[in-house]
């Protein structure tokens, strides 16, 4: 069956969306599963609907019949008499080891063309409403949007084990393609790491690499996404390795590498095509710093600087600095390289998940910006949140 196919045409793509099981098999028959309908004893039964697929190469064209055919028994209405248009067939094949018992003759009665569907979803779309409404008016809550689970083709070089049928409701197919072959490096798999984690996951990119040394405990449970339980807690697991085998479940290519970033493991970010430097320590941030910057490569660096007041509420700052080949000389102005001693309740622990799910938002948005992906009207390479005034700042504008 093809999948790409659907997802390159807006009509099959419609139908998708609106959870139709639909498909297309390799004798380019459309394929609807799961319709329900009612037989000639007034029960509710499922059958699938099959369509002839007319294309333009791999583009649908306006269908040149309005003929279906109907896997199971000949759907009637709520007396149990056979739907008008209804036929008998006996000499179509269908493939996918699937022969029809019967054909749907019903033309259009509106529309530009007289007697000719606009597409395959008003076909699609017409012939159900035909064959559900007796069931429906039998059990209301009768539906044919079953909203399966959709997996790619076995050939398909999908970086995702199950399709991204979000984008495809949305419309935003082609807009994520810009995000495809993209080689991530997530340094640092702490709070805000792993959101940045969270967010670039559910985007196309063809590889997440993971660099972090540390163990995942039970403070980390506290501001990271999702919820682990006792049994992964206990296993004292590293931070990569728990956060790669969670998010496998959704995608592949997500490669954890058990280890900090220093002068023998740097080389790794080489081959990397974009950056998020996710880590407080300012030595080994200025290392990264500098061979990306050698290398050419584009990068983000997060950050928070956050302090417990007097009155026990918490302040500070959310950041996230841009680095790229067009704008870098603002980075050191903007950036600790120090480890310093300065009171910091982000180093402390405290629970701040929102505030790392912000800096990461922030940072996964302003990469999305870069790849074309959102509308980029400032440009700017460093952007702050202050948490007291609520204020979100955007400076270090490139060209200014």
């Amino acid at each position: 069956m093809s999948q790409k196919l659907v997802s390159l045409n807006s009509d099959l793509s419609r139908l998708r969306a609106e959870g139709l099981d639909i498909y297309v098999g390799k004798s380019k028959h459309l394929f609807v599963r799961d319709v329900p309908y009612v037989n000639a004893a007034k029960e509710i039964k499922r059958g699938i609907i099959a369509s002839v697929l007319d294309l333009a190469g791999e583009t649908t064209v306006p269908p040149e019949s309005h003929v279906v055919f109907f896997v199971g028994d000949p759907p009637c209405n709520e007396q149990g008499s056979v739907l008008p248009g209804v036929s008998p067939n006996t000499n179509q094949a269908l493939g996918e080891g699937l022969v029809p018992n019967h054909q749907i003759s019903r033309k259009p009665t509106t529309g530009p063309t007289p007697g000719k569907y606009a597409d395959y979803y008003e076909k699609i779309k017409t012939t159900i409403a035909i064959i559900c409404s007796p069931a429906q008016a039998i059990d209301g809550t009768v539906t044919p949007c079953m909203y399966p689970v959709v997996v790619p083709d076995d050939e398909d070089d999908s970086v995702f084990n199950y399709l991204d049928t979000a984008s495809t409701k949305a419309g935003i197919v082609t807009a994520n393609r810009k995000l495809e072959r993209h080689k991530i490096a997530i340094v640092g798999a702490g709070a805000i790491g792993s959101y940045v984690l969270d967010f670039i996951a559910k985007t196309p990119v063809a590889e997440i690499h993971l660099f972090d040394h540390d163990l995942f405990l039970n403070h980390n449970a506290f501001r990271s996404p999702s919820a682990p339980s006792l049994d992964d807690l206990s296993k004292k697991q590293m931070k990569v390795n728990y956060l790669a085998s969670i998010y496998s479940r959704m995608r592949k290519n997500i490669i954890a590498h058990d280890c900090f970033i220093d002068e023998l493991t740097i080389d790794q970010l080489k081959e990397m095509s974009f950056v998020f430097i996710c880590i407080d320590k300012g030595t080994a941030k200025r290392l990264i710093v500098e061979r990306l910057e050698d290398w050419g490569l584009p990068f983000i660096d997060v950050g928070m600087g956050i302090q417990l007041g007097e009155d026990n509420t918490l302040g500070g700052i959310v950041t996230v600095t841009t680095s790229t080949a067009n704008k870098r000389d603002h980075l050191r102005s903007r950036t600790a390289f120090s480890d310093g001693e300065a009171p910091n309740e982000y180093s402390q622990n405290v629970q701040i998940s929102e505030l790392n799910a912000l800096n990461a938002a922030l940072a996964v948005i302003k990469w999305k910006k870069l790849c074309g992906y959102f509308d980029d009207v400032m440009n700017e390479h460093y952007c702050a949140y202050t948490i007291r005034s609520n204020q979100l700042i955007s400076e270090d504008l490139h060209g200014a």
